[in-house]
């Protein structure tokens, strides 16, 4: 009798922390925002990463780990993109709605996804990525979104594709304290931009509350709440509940940050998670690269 609710339990138990990861991911992207008229998004970036590159070093431990110089390499590009990623996403929400930019972003990780299958049904999800970008990236001022937002968000996009290329060689030799060390590269890499744009604005007391919350809901908690649900359900499984982030970060933007979308820009979202849904069940099964990062 006790099976049932047993077998219950084991699948909604990793289905559960992958909700509460995403939810934690887009609530500490709201978060972000309010840092931005203090410090810029480029400030904030530094700070988020500064405060997640120790956390995740203290957690990970990484310097247990022995590199050789090919590995560090692939960990060099991996932190880079880490970091251009973070960067570029948070560029992006200066300008444009928080559901928008992940919609945008999730085209890197769909690209990789249709990459790695060569079915005729994948012209379907190519066809509905397109669609979507269409409806979101502005061709002129009347649909009031930012065309340089829109941009910024692609290549937020373009680096996440080579987050997870890169990611998944790097953990495959080193495991999980590849994570880390990435981290810390991107920090290294970012705030040089940081300073240079906020200066001393950085050591101000009372944004280290904030920015270590935005740390923890971003990075922190998302990546260990995502590692445990990946060990406990299919990689498919994962993928396509990942898919679901673009809509869970336009309820967080319409929630904490008072973000309304039209209905066209809803259908164009719904769109690129319907193709991101499709190529990840269509396309043969792959490792999948923990995100962190938005």
């Amino acid at each position: 009798m006790n099976a049932n609710p047993n077998r219950l339990t084991a699948v909604l138990l990793p289905v559960g922390m992958l909700l509460i990861a995403m939810m934690s991911v887009q609530t500490g992207a709201s978060l972000a925002k309010s840092l931005f008229p203090a410090i810029g998004a480029q400030g904030t970036t530094t700070l988020r990463l500064v405060f997640a590159s120790i956390l995740m070093t203290l957690i990970l431990r990484p310097w247990r780990t022995t590199f050789t110089s090919s590995s560090l390499r692939t960990v060099l590009i991996y932190g880079i993109a880490l970091g251009g990623m973070n960067f570029l996403f948070y560029m992006a929400i200066r300008t444009i709605p928080l559901g928008i930019g992940v919609a945008l972003e999730f085209t890197g990780p769909l690209a990789v996804a249709l990459l790695h299958s060569r079915k005729v049904t994948d012209f379907i999800w190519i066809v509905l990525a397109v669609t979507g970008l269409t409806l979101l990236i502005p061709m002129g001022q009347a649909n009031g979104l930012d065309l340089a937002g829109a941009l910024y968000a692609l290549g937020a996009g373009v680096c996440w594709a080579g987050y997870i290329l890169f990611g998944q060689k790097a953990g495959a030799d080193h495991g999980v304290q590849t994570a880390a060390l990435g981290v810390v590269i991107a920090a290294i890499f970012i705030a040089p931009i940081g300073v240079a744009h906020a200066g001393s604005a950085l050591l101000d007391p009372a944004l280290i509350p904030i920015a270590l919350g935005v740390a923890v809901l971003s990075t922190a908690l998302p990546y260990s709440l995502e590692m445990i649900a990946l060990t406990r359900m299919p990689v498919r499984t994962f993928g396509t509940l990942m898919s679901m982030e673009p809509a869970v970060g336009a309820l967080s933007g319409l929630l904490f940050l008072h973000e309304s979308l039209t209905l066209t820009q809803w259908l164009a979202i719904s769109a690129i998670i319907v193709a991101s849904v499709g190529a990840t069940l269509t396309t043969r099964p792959e490792p999948v690269a923990l995100v962190p990062a938005d």
